[in-house]
């Protein structure tokens, strides 16, 4: 199978969208499919990369856009064609599609190639964060247009799922994440890290893992920097991070953390909470999970379908996520209920490996394009072309 991948994100750039592409483009490897990228190229100061496991990086042009600066926007340009055209995909998958992947949804129509559209920004929610209601009803137009291209969408969520048809968009099917649970392990707890955090080994740790960005609403973990038992540490980078600095005296601020770094950090905490609302799945919840961490989050979005309230974690109400905070904190770090809460965590990621789920993605790549590719037909159990006189003329769908 030859897959080209249109992605929003990719290397150098470390993000949720990156680092799906990245497992996929791993397991096609191992599977011995052909893969290309297509993604915006670096920023200034940023090392690109040519290729990925031998497998060919085509660059565009980026632009910054203000307030968003941690989200590289790449700019479309005749190169997604013609890469693709060369390339000549049986399937284009498109990662988190917006800008690049509005293109490369266009580009899938003008070859002749089916597409399936990824879901992994919310960015009529980002929109709204940035109070642009305006943009949001905008990007909600457009996000239709672009998965409707598409022959099929995949969601990461049931409360995705749901977002995406109550505005209109066919043909959703659940995709979720997976997690490298050999990576994000408890073995990886760091005494030493927890005494560089907090030197009087008392308090219970207490962490972010993210980019810092208003969308996220890192600001909310505040009620948590007034209680004396407890050591805020932030790991993580963005615009955000010098007002946050002041918002959370006293905690810990890590930077962007990545690798065995990044697993020791999130083994060493307590307790993980994630604040911000507009997460379409939330990988990092995943990440802590894996990691033995028990995990707080708003009722919304991906959270809900990873935290099992009271189980591995607590769900709380967006409108009153900074009122309830302290007391759901209070009851996860209750030493009498911890130890459980922790154990609870890691199991709850034991059947989520990215081997998994990527051989349920190039089947939902096998399913599109034997569905596509309407001049083929079955006879006795075998897929056999029909000849030029006969083929049926392909409907360019919604």
């Amino acid at each position: 199978m030859r897959v080209g991948i249109v992605a929003e994100s990719f290397l150098p750039n470390i993000n949720g969208v990156t680092n799906s592409v990245l497992r996929v483009l791993e397991h096609l490897k191992r599977e011995g499919h052909e893969a290309i990228v297509i993604a915006p190229g670096a920023r200034e100061f940023q090392e690109e990369v040519p290729d990925y496991l031998g497998f060919e990086i085509v660059r565009v042009p980026t632009v910054r856009i203000p307030l968003v600066d941690s989200l590289p926007v790449g700019v479309p340009t005749t190169t997604v064609t013609a890469a693709l055209a060369e390339f000549k995909p049986d399937v284009i998958h498109l990662a988190s599609p917006f800008v690049l992947g509005g293109a490369g949804a266009f580009a899938a129509r003008q070859l002749d190639v089916p597409a399936v559209g990824l879901y992994q920004t919310d960015v009529a929610g980002f929109a709204t964060k940035y109070h642009a209601a305006m943009v949001a009803s905008i990007a909600w137009d457009w996000t239709r247009t672009i998965h409707n291209m598409c022959e099929l969408t995949l969601a990461p969520s049931s409360e995705a799922i749901r977002e995406l048809e109550s505005h209109g968009i066919n043909n959703v099917r659940h995709w979720g994440r997976g997690v490298d649970a050999e990576l994000f392990t408890p073995e990886r707890r760091s005494e030493m890290l927890r005494r560089q955090w907090d030197p009087s080994g008392e308090k219970k740790v207490v962490g972010f893992v993210g980019r810092l960005a208003a969308e996220k609403s890192v600001h909310r973990l505040a009620p948590l920097a007034e209680n004396p038992g407890i050591q805020l540490v932030v790991v993580g980078d963005g615009p955000e991070r010098p007002a946050l600095e002041e918002a959370l005296p006293g905690a810990v601020f890590t930077g962007a953390l990545s690798g065995e770094q990044l697993a020791r950090a999130y083994a060493s905490l307590d307790l993980f909470v994630h604040t911000g609302e507009f997460e379409t799945f939330c990988q990092a919840i995943q990440e802590a999970q894996a990691s033995g961490v028990p995990t707080i989050g708003p009722r919304a979005g991906g959270p809900i379908d990873l935290i099992k309230h009271g189980v591995n974690g607590l769900l709380l109400d967006v409108d009153t996520f900074e009122e309830e905070l302290p007391d759901a904190a209070t009851w996860i770090l209750d030493d009498a209920r911890l130890p459980e809460l922790k154990a609870t965590a890691r199991e709850s990621v034991s059947d989520k490996t990215w081997d998994a789920l990527c051989t349920q993605l190039v089947g939902y790549y096998d399913e599109v394009i034997r569905g596509y590719n309407r001049n083929v037909v079955n006879l006795f159990g075998r897929d056999v072309a029909l000849p030029g006189w006969a083929r049926i003329p392909r409907r360019r769908g919604a």
